[in-house]
């Protein structure tokens, strides 16, 4: 018999618990119809139902917020309506940063490893043509400019080309592809370098 009341006393009492966490949700989420009485205003309106002016504005398309009357009906939208618009645009506009900053990045990225591109098969294209790269290539096309100013077809009757070789070095053949090879050969058994080349010129006028 004690078993039995104390079942029926604490179903009730989870009954009333469940009713009252019920109740609480659906007040918390519904929007309140209030009656406005004397002193009232949409300011204190929203400060006690926990709304916001612009909400109280909103839902009952009132022009002034100032101009309220009593006996009128408003109705008070709820915080959590609010909160929630408010958390879905604060999460579009994060989502739409993320997605513009990705999109920057990626663009970013392409424009570097198309330069990198453009810069390694310029590269690549100097090294086959001259047969040397880097500082090398540099000093080879100084010599060049200064011997011939870089024309494969200059001559002063004695020298030939673009680095002004002999015509035996060149052995009748004035192509320029064996002008690159003949230079390359000439200055790597005489100088050691085209940088030392360089040098050499820079010193005697000549080399």
């Amino acid at each position: 018999m004690n078993i039995k009341k104390a079942l029926v006393n604490t179903l009730g009492t989870v009954a009333v618990v469940g009713a009252g966490l019920f109740a609480t949700n659906v007040t918390a989420n519904a929007d309140t119809n209030v009656t406005v009485k004397q002193g009232d205003s949409v300011w204190s309106l929203a400060n006690q139902y926990g709304s916001s002016v612009s909400a109280i504005e909103s839902a009952n398309s009132l022009s002034n917020s100032n101009l309220i009357y009593v006996g009128q009906t408003l109705n008070v939208p709820s915080s959590t309506k609010t909160a929630t618009t408010n958390s879905s645009s604060v999460a579009s506009q994060n989502y739409t940063s993320t997605n513009n900053q990705a999109s920057q990045s990626t663009t970013s990225q392409t424009t570097t490893n198309q330069a990198t591109t453009t810069n390694n098969t310029q590269a690549s294209s100097t090294t086959a043509s001259t047969g040397v790269s880097g500082s090398e290539a540099s000093a080879k096309a100084w010599i060049a400019n200064k011997e011939s100013g870089g024309s494969y077809s200059a001559t002063n009757g004695q020298y030939i080309g673009k680095y002004q070789l002999s015509s035996s070095y060149l052995n009748g053949d004035y192509s320029a592809a064996n002008q690159e090879k003949v230079a390359n050969s000439y200055v790597a058994s005489r100088y050691g370098s085209w940088s030392a080349a360089q040098a050499f010129w820079q010193a005697n006028g000549w080399y």
